[in-house]
């Protein structure tokens, strides 16, 4: 066996080290990209609830308001 071989055979033990460097990788990677994911969530939300209240703010501004009648 060559030592490449036996080095990718870890003793005996590749079917438990191999998928646990796998999974290593999987979480990494995971808790690398879903930070990102969330804040794009998180400002397209801001951004939905800011022109929702532009919105209404626009509303009322175009709305005249009653005056009382004078006495």
């Amino acid at each position: 066996m060559s030592a490449l071989q036996h080095f990718f055979a870890m003793g005996g033990y590749a079917a438990y080290v191999w998928p646990a460097y796998a999974l290593f990788f999987i979480v990494l990677i995971a808790d690398t990209i879903a930070p990102r994911v969330r804040r794009r969530h998180v400002l397209r939300e801001l951004r939905a609830r800011l022109a929702r209240q532009q919105v209404r703010q626009g509303r009322a501004g175009s709305i005249p308001t009653p005056t009382p009648p004078s006495p």
